[in-house]
């Protein structure tokens, strides 16, 4: 008998996906004669909903179960290459078609023959020819079980699809939630800070204030005291003259006082008095300078006066480490920034090499840990130093400050602009610093900042800023009017030794 061909489902294995797919009743049936394929043929007619396949070679027998995907399978128990129940046993074992009902037929009738069909994996037991109504019953009754295993199976993949994607999702909305309250709290630092460093410019500005009002008084009248004094001094002397010798009572006072050593010394004491007055100017200059509330604006400054007011700031940490400061500045033009953001960057650097430079002078170094220094320099004395050096390089304005500190080890230095990352002690800074600068040098003003560090031998930051910014790009402000404020600088350079003699007592 001719295989028959019917309407053939999809070959592909089952792939459940969104839409629910629609299993119509198939079967196949198994068996060596011919005559019983067309006799149940025969019998399915009348059922247009059913496909029905035929296979009479057991050896074919799971290949063309693979290729037609049926809903009920009938297979006789005896057949003369393959034993029924043999097959049977290779269907249940195979992973495509261990689910489908298999109805086994037999004209046995024996209890242990059932028995061992449904060990097999049997889903009934028809004796031929069953009656057509009970054979279609059963047959509807198994496709219907299998196709609601087929359906749920596919609920089931939908189900973990959808989980997998709502895992997914979760993950992503928790990685954002996350990143936002980093976010979050890093500004409320930065804004603490921030809130920080204004009370302290709001401070350094009112000590500035208050200073400046009795130093306008006393440097107005030194000068004229100056001039009185020399007066006096002149007019005693034309007093000598006129007089001739003058009497007892007089040259004892003369020699009392000691008038000799008052004629020379009085205008070296006024001069001091000058250099002291010409100091407290310049550190009241440079703590307005520091102070400048600029609001954010750009504008247009020396960078080399920013500097100096962040030196001035720190000058009592510099002496009690008796740390030498090395200025090589170039020759650079007036750019255009936010002064008070660039101040707080050169107080963090500063800062941070008088603290470096701190635990290189600390007992434990002295004792003769040197910080991992080589032989060579631990042998010659060392002294702490800083130096601060600015040039112009391919239309960039380049800062390098650099000490000669312990320096910062390797592992560590790729980590060196996270926040709250800090290798200082508990209380004694907060991670912030230099990751508050970067986004000001980066982000701000759109430069580089970058770290160069060999343990035992010193740190450098290098900062590179755009001589012309872009105000268009991210945190330009592109609003912002650009004003130019000249930072006053006076008396820089000292104008005799007796300044030297002052700074140093």
């Amino acid at each position: 008998m001719k295989e028959p061909v019917g309407k053939h489902l999809c070959s592909q294995p089952i792939n459940p996906g969104f839409s629910q797919k629609n299993y119509p009743v198939t079967i196949l049936l198994i068996d060596d004669r011919p005559l019983v394929g067309e006799v149940l043929r025969r019998k399915l007619g009348s059922e247009k909903d059913i496909e029905f396949f035929y296979c009479s070679n057991p050896v074919q027998a799971i290949p063309m179960a693979l290729e037609c995907e049926p809903t009920v399978i009938l297979l006789d128990l005896v057949m003369p290459e393959i034993d029924g129940l043999m097959l049977l046993r290779f269907l249940r074992a195979h992973p495509k078609t261990q689910e489908i009902p298999v109805l086994v037929l037999s004209t046995e009738e024996q209890v242990s023959l059932k028995g061992e069909a449904f060990a097999a994996g049997a889903s009934d037991y028809l004796i031929k020819f069953p009656d057509p109504i009970e054979l279609i019953a059963r047959i509807r009754y198994h496709s219907k079980a299998y196709i609601n295993f087929l359906k749920q199976h596919e609920a089931y993949q939908e189900l973990q699809l959808l989980h997998e994607n709502l895992e997914q999702r979760v993950e992503e909305r928790t990685k954002e939630l996350r990143q936002t309250v980093e976010n979050l709290q890093n500004t409320q630092t930065q804004l603490i800070h921030a809130e920080k460093m204004s009370a302290l410019g709001q401070l350094v500005a009112g000590i500035a204030h208050e200073i400046n009002n009795p130093l306008q008084f006393i440097a107005g009248n030194i000068t004229h005291a100056r001039q009185y004094t020399q007066d006096l001094l002149a007019l005693v002397e034309l007093y000598q003259r006129s007089k001739g010798d003058p009497g007892p009572e007089v040259k004892a006072f003369v020699q009392e006082i000691d008038w000799e050593f008052i004629c020379e010394d009085l205008p070296n004491l006024m001069s001091s008095l000058q250099v002291g007055v010409d100091r407290i100017q310049e550190i009241s200059n440079d703590m307005r300078n520091f102070s400048r509330m600029d609001q954010g604006r750009r504008i247009k400054v020396d960078i080399h006066e920013g500097i100096e007011s962040s030196l001035v700031i720190l000058q009592h940490r510099l002496k009690a480490h008796q740390i030498q400061v090395v200025k090589d500045y170039g020759n650079l033009p007036e750019i255009e920034c936010c002064i008070g953001q660039l101040n707080q960057v050169f107080i963090n650097l500063i800062g941070n090499a008088i603290d470096a430079l701190e635990m290189g002078n600390s007992p434990a170094s002295e004792s003769g840990d040197n910080s991992g220094r080589s032989p060579d320099i631990s042998r010659t004395p060392w002294a702490p130093r800083i130096c601060i050096h600015t040039e112009i390089q391919n239309d960039s304005l380049v800062i390098q400050i650099t000490d000669n500190g312990p320096g910062i080890p390797a592992e560590i230095q790729g980590r060196l602009f996270e926040p709250f990352f800090t290798t200082k002690p508990m209380g004694k800074g907060t991670g912030l610093g230099l990751s508050i600068s970067y986004q000001i040098i980066v982000e701000k003003h759109q430069g580089l900042f970058t770290c160069n560090s060999s343990q035992g031998e010193g740190t450098e930051f290098k900062i590179v800023l755009p001589l012309h910014l872009d105000v268009t790009a991210e945190g330009g402000e592109g609003d912002s009017d650009s004003v130019t404020i000249p930072l006053q600088r006076e008396n820089r350079d000292p104008p005799t030794s007796a300044v030297e003699n002052w700074a140093t007592a």
